[in-house]
């Protein structure tokens, strides 16, 4: 009977444990469950704050960087810049030197071709004047200085109209030897090249002015032929002398000048064959008229020389700039490329911002973490399609031995 009486207290013992222990368990889930809803909200609030410090951070530290490449990109733009202005001040100051080139080409031909007129009416009145002035200077010709000082004068009148004075293309009284077989031509007139033509005004005239005193027709008649021996003799004189051995450097031809029309028109009336007759000597026979001629196209082939030597200065000029236009272009070239690559690296590390960090980041914003929005990163549009790289000019074909061997000829 104390058997089952304490087996029953034992029951009502272990009952009570048990209804106390439940207790006690379902206390402690409730206080433990009140307990993780505050750590929980607690680590909620850290972990946001702490997410959103670190995206702050994250920003201002690649807004730095970001700030400090652009800085970079715009010194580097600043750079190029300079170099671009002192690659185009040189090819600006060669545009002005090649257009005053031109200019002064284009005044030049004006002037050589405007004065053409002028000079033919000059020569109109100087053979005018020559022709009356004939009849006053027979007596004085008689005179050999007189006469010899008339053919300087007309020479030298004759090189004024032709344009070689101002130039000082022709040279008075030029000896070559010495002594007793020295030679003296009355003119020298320089070719362009270093070459000369030799001028000879001392032409005998004193048939022709006994022919002009002469009273019948038979006695002037054989003045005349005498005359005309007396050119001819003369001729023969002036091959004899071999200027081209005696002169350095020889000269193209000889010129016996004949200081009027009159003078050669009746040694050509005995003599029909004495042109034929000077080519065979090497002389050539001059008229005022003739003569003048013969200095014009020498003054032009001087223009013409002087026309060359602008058009080598040009040709120079162009190559510098061809040269120099090549260079800027290679700028142009690297200053594209530069921007492209910065445009580039910048959507890239944009790109990968906005795929890797924006992207994760933001999904805070659909938790309502914060109530301001992370601001997005635009990338750089780059319109590759209108970009064009400048064509390296090749300067090689400049100085090709084809065209330095026509320039040295």
């Amino acid at each position: 009977m104390t058997f089952f009486s304490d087996t029953l207290i034992t029951l009502e013992n272990l009952g009570f444990l048990g209804a106390g222990f439940l207790l006690g368990v379902l206390v402690a889930l409730i206080l433990a469950r009140f307990g993780m809803l505050l750590i929980s909200g607690r680590l909620k609030e850290l972990s946001n704050q702490a997410l959103y410090e670190n995206s702050m951070k994250f920003m201002d530290l690649a807004r730095d960087h970001f700030g400090g490449f652009v800085r970079e990109a715009r010194q580097d733009f600043r750079a190029r810049g300079d170099e671009i202005r002192q690659a185009v001040d040189p090819v600006h100051k060669v545009l002005d030197r090649y257009e005053q080139r031109l200019g002064m080409m284009e005044k030049e031909r004006d002037q050589a071709y405007g004065s053409i007129s002028r000079h033919l009416a000059d020569m109109a009145r100087t053979q005018h004047l020559l022709h009356t002035e004939t009849g006053n200077l027979v007596k004085a010709l008689r005179v050999p200085h007189v006469r010899g000082r008339w053919g300087e004068i007309t020479l030298k009148k004759a090189a004024e109209l032709s344009g070689m004075a101002e130039h000082c293309d022709f040279s008075e009284q030029m000896t070559a030897g010495s002594g007793k077989g020295s030679l003296r031509p009355d003119m020298v007139v320089t070719l362009p090249g270093n070459r000369r033509i030799i001028v000879d005004a001392k032409v005998p005239l004193i048939a022709y002015l006994d022919a002009l005193e002469a009273e019948d027709e038979n006695e002037r008649e054989v003045r005349m032929t005498a005359h005309a021996r007396q050119v001819l003799a003369h001729i023969a004189q002036l091959g004899s002398k071999k200027y081209t051995e005696r002169f350095s450097p020889s000269p193209e031809f000889v010129v016996l000048f004949i200081p009027g029309e009159n003078f050669f028109s009746a040694a050509l009336a005995q003599k029909p064959d004495l042109i034929e007759k000077g080519i065979e000597q090497g002389v050539i026979l001059a008229t005022p008229t003739t003569l003048i001629a013969l200095l014009k196209a020498v003054a032009y082939s001087w223009q013409q020389q002087k026309g060359y030597e602008n058009a080598e200065a040009i040709r120079d000029l162009g190559t510098q700039l061809y040269r120099r236009l090549s260079t800027m272009a290679d700028h142009m070239n690297r200053l594209g490329s530069d921007i492209e690559r910065t445009a580039a690296t910048f959507n890239r590390a944009a790109g990968a911002m906005e795929t890797r960090v924006m992207a994760s980041a933001r999904k805070l914003d659909d938790m309502a973490v914060t109530g301001k929005p992370l601001p997005g990163i635009k990338g750089v549009p780059v319109e590759k399609a209108k970009t064009r790289e400048l064509k390296r000019m090749d300067t090689s074909e400049l100085n090709t031995p084809e065209r330095n061997a026509s320039e040295s000829q």
